[in-house]
């Protein structure tokens, strides 16, 4: 499992040893670089002195060399070895024969490689000959090292002081969290309290407002399906009541004709019971926080021609004039099946409150650069005061309720419920004829 303690502390030390190594490594580079200016210049000042001594390069015709000294001994890294040349490059004297540096007549530093070693020699060119003193790079390179290493093991230290004060850090930092998840923990299913944010750090109060946020979604979702069930179970007694006595009945019955329309209320009845089982799905799928909608580009001029050709024969037996006025296209973002399910809800609704001869008239167009939908009938109506409560679950109008027995008062709420998944707007309204009802859902600009 991942931890956030333990990934800051792997970066954060990470860091630390890194920045350790690199003070080390600017530490070797700049001391090695103080030690060449240093040592540069104590060369160049041995190898002036040894070419003002009277002996330096000063071998006269004639007199005895130089006696060169015997050397068994193990070289010292830091040795300066000296040498003395003649002026056309014969080797006068060595501090070190063992070393066979290479004659020069340039005045300077120069870094030749002797038998593998790299060495710094300054050389002092004078008339009468030629002196240097020499170092090995390897020496220099080496004090540098003893130098960085010595600055290595604080930094070390250093690095595992501030990883001990960031463990104690972190956990009191992280004490907030810990107790906000104790906090959860302990709660049962049913408490959806709000954490409270007063002794939380600023960091983490953004993530405990957004599981506030969460758990105040889930009281509503919790609220909305304790309301869909209590719904749900009331309004399916009385249909299954309904269903119990129509079957009692058909089972008294003798008489064939009387069994015939016993069978026919009792398939009515069934018919009821599915088409509201079949709402109160749509209405459990329509909510906030049911399944997602699919939002995609559609054309609702379309959708209105399939709904109204599939509900044409529905009409026609109810002996009314189902039409369509939608020959543009209109092009609009939403769900197709749940724009499918709204209309049929819409044309259903206006079937079943229209009396027989009536006009019901689907259209899509486009006002005021917004896609709308328009359902108009010539029924009844709804007064203009019971309009707003249309829209609640199971709630029918005084007209809906004397004109049909077959309405479940959800129709509208389905309606509403994926308008609004669509971020569109119901409006009822009396249509221009001045009776009858007209339902318009006008859907946000493309």
């Amino acid at each position: 499992m991942r931890s956030i303690r333990r990934t800051l502390l792997i970066w954060i030390l990470g860091a630390l040893s890194l920045g350790a190594l690199l003070v080390a490594l600017v530490t070797y580079l700049v001391t090695l670089e103080e030690m060449n200016e240093v040592f540069d210049g104590d060369l160049r000042n041995v190898a002036e002195a040894v070419a003002s001594y009277h002996h330096a390069g000063h071998h006269e015709e004639g007199e005895a060399p130089l006696e060169q000294p015997v050397r068994t001994d193990v070289p010292d890294e830091t040795e300066i070895v000296t040498l003395t040349w003649t002026a056309r490059g014969q080797r006068v004297y060595s501090s070190d024969p063992r070393v066979n540096l290479p004659f020069t007549t340039i005045e300077g530093l120069s870094r030749p490689v002797v038998a593998g070693e790299e060495w710094i020699v300054y050389s002092s060119v004078r008339p009468a000959g030629v002196a240097q003193a020499a170092q090995r790079v390897a020496s220099r390179k080496e004090m540098a090292g003893e130098s960085a290493g010595k600055v290595f093991p604080p930094l070390i230290g250093l690095v595992l002081l501030i990883g001990a004060l960031l463990v104690f850090a972190l956990r009191r930092g992280l004490q907030p969290l810990d107790a906000a998840a104790r906090d959860i923990a302990r709660r049962s299913a049913g408490s959806l309290e709000a954490i409270t944010t007063d002794d939380a750090p600023a960091e983490i109060v953004p993530l405990v407002n957004s599981i506030n946020g969460l758990m105040q979604r889930l009281g509503i979702a919790f609220t909305a399906q304790r309301r869909f069930l209590a719904d749900a179970a009331h309004e399916l007694r009385t249909p299954i009541t309904a269903l119990r006595l129509q079957l009692q009945l058909l089972e008294r019955t003798t008489d064939d004709g009387e069994r015939q329309r016993a069978l026919a209320e009792l398939h009515s009845g069934v018919d009821r019971s599915q088409r509201l089982v079949q709402q109160l799905l749509q209405v459990a799928r329509s909510e906030q926080d049911g399944e997602a909608t699919k939002m995609a580009p559609l054309d609702l001029a379309a959708l209105v021609r399939a709904q109204v050709a599939a509900m044409s024969v529905k009409a026609e037996q109810s002996g009314l004039d189902l039409g369509a006025d939608a020959l543009v296209p209109v092009p609009a973002m939403g769900d197709e099946p749940r724009l499918g399910v709204l209309l049929e809800n819409l044309i259903e609704n206006a079937l079943r409150y229209t009396p027989a001869g009536g006009i019901v008239d689907v259209s899509a167009g486009i006002e005021d650069g917004r896609p709308v939908i328009r359902v108009a009938d010539n029924g009844p109506g709804i007064p203009e005061a019971d309009r707003e409560r249309m829209f609640e679950r199971f709630h029918r109008g005084e007209t809906a309720q004397s004109q049909s027995r077959d309405g479940s008062g959800l129709g509208l709420a389905i309606v509403k419920a994926i308008a609004e998944r669509h971020r569109a707007t119901v409006e009822l309204r009396t249509p221009v004829s001045g009776r009858g009802l007209e339902v318009r859902i006008r859907f946000p600009r493309p």
